[in-house]
């Protein structure tokens, strides 16, 4: 197993200085599965206390109590002998002292840490075996058989999970993330802790509940995550709203649909080829007012009207309680909102115009995709003739001007033209072009609509 240069250059300096350094957890672990790692995985332990890596690293900063050095690449190239061209700019290493934990109160931190002086302590308080993996270039250390677990592609915790899953609650949420994200199943122990302890997810962040959320979504495997999520009771913590959904039925006559909504719901996130976690969350969500707007009419047809509308409140107090931005909100709760658009080759230009400025230009293909997730996630094709349709209009109308602002025009031209003073008048003419343009009457070509200006009274504009 080969490590960056960088990194022996890292871990060869500390040796000099008489130290241990590792390389550990996440970075090990992808590197022998053959994924895709990134310098910003790379992790080292070592045995030198902060203030001892101090003294050999002068660009370091140290201020937190938990022993994590920050050496930024750029101010100490030269000291651990890396290129100019190794870093990039803002790169940076995380060197952590030994340490070994005790008395986590809240369920996520720890109140007592103590500097520990072998890797095998330090690896003893990691999370699951697959992370407890420690390498210095020449001896790899794994005494909790996380390389047999990477062969089992199984998730199990260090030692024991009830422990683990006791001291940080937040563990639980990222077993079934990791899980999700390396298509690994989490080992009988491991899960059944799972289930025993979901309930102290409620003492995490909503902050550190969403980062890891949003990680599990953007992954390949998002549907088998959300489901284990489900099983074993921590998605009461994240989103609750999803349970009634699994117990709302819309099969019958006259409807498309042949799972529950539920079901339809996660097979449409499955279906999702988008990996913006906003948009993976508004298509596991769309559908979400459905159990509240549930009715069946006398020929036994079920009925969910306005279910878009109630299930855009319900999208809303979802990214509250994520504490989502309020760009993040909007994007959500739109995409919810119109993903019931309607795809009839009778759909008048205005009409997708309409829709253009209700979503937002830089969110409708974000539509789309939810839209041909939606589908799949039903049962249907991913397409259609009135779908491809669809798409090719809404290029083309995106051609036309959304409003006066996109006139080729403007206020200043509309005096000129007609020797006026600035005033509402100035206004009415540019509304009265833009109207003539959206009912396909002229053409935002500026010499069509200069022309047309010309021909105006400015006696008689009111």
């Amino acid at each position: 197993m080969l490590l960056p240069d960088k990194a022996i250059r890292c871990i060869t300096l500390f040796k000099r200085n008489g130290y241990e350094c590792y390389v550990v957890g996440g970075f090990i672990r992808d590197t022998l599965l053959k994924r895709a790692t990134t310098n910003k995985a790379l992790d080292f332990a070592t045995n030198a206390t902060p203030q001892e890596m101090l003294t050999f690293l002068p660009n370091a900063k140290y201020e937190n109590k938990f022993g994590t050095v920050i050496v930024p690449l750029k101010e100490s190239a030269n000291t651990l002998r890396i290129k100019k061209n190794e870093y990039s700019e803002s790169e940076y290493f995380e060197i952590t002292t030994y340490r070994s934990e005790s008395l986590y109160k809240d369920k996520r931190h720890p109140e007592n840490v103590t500097w520990g002086t072998r890797i095998e302590e330090d690896l003893s308080r990691r999370d699951f075996t697959v992370n407890a993996l420690a390498y210095d270039g020449k001896r790899f250390v794994d005494i909790y058989n996380g390389i047999h677990d990477l062969k089992k592609k199984s998730i199990r915790a260090v030692n024991n999970a009830y422990a683990r899953f006791e001291e940080d609650a937040l563990r639980m949420l990222r077993a079934v993330r990791l899980a999700s994200q390396l298509h690994f199943t989490i080992e009988k122990e491991t899960y059944e802790a799972l289930q025993t302890q979901a309930k102290n997810l409620s003492y995490i962040s909503s902050e550190r509940i969403r980062d890891e959320f949003f990680a599990l979504l953007s992954s390949k495997n998002a549907m088998g995550g959300v489901l284990i999520l489900k099983d074993t009771g921590l998605l009461q913590s994240i989103l609750p709203e999803l349970y009634p959904a699994f117990l709302c039925d819309q099969k019958s006559p006259k409807r498309h649909h042949i799972y529950d909504v539920g079901t339809h719901l996660i097979r449409s996130l499955d279906a999702c080829k988008n990996t913006d976690p906003i948009v993976r969350l508004a298509t596991l969500i769309h559908d979400i007012g459905k159990p509240n707007t549930r009715s069946i009419t006398k020929e036994g047809v079920i009925t969910f009207y306005n279910h878009e509308i109630i299930g855009t409140q319900m999208a809303y107090e979802i990214a509250s309680r994520m504490r989502l931005s309020k760009k993040d909100t909007i994007r959500l709760t739109k995409l919810v909102r119109y993903h019931q658009f309607s795809v009839t080759e009778e759909q008048t230009d205005s009409a997708l115009r309409r829709l253009i400025r209700n979503v937002g230009k830089e969110n409708i293909n974000d539509l789309i995709d939810l839209r041909v997730a939606d589908r799949i996630g039903s049962g249907a094709s991913p397409s259609s003739w009135r779908l491809d349709l669809y798409k090719k209009r809404l290029i083309q109308v995106q051609t036309q001007p959304f409003n006066v602002r996109d006139l080729v025009i403007d206020g200043t031209d509309v005096m000129r033209l007609l020797n006026m003073e600035p005033g509402p008048k100035v206004g009415k003419v540019l509304d009265k072009l833009f109207a003539h343009i959206e009912k396909g009457e002229l053409e935002n070509k500026k010499k069509m609509l200069i022309e047309y200006v010309k021909k105006l009274d400015p006696k008689t504009i009111s």
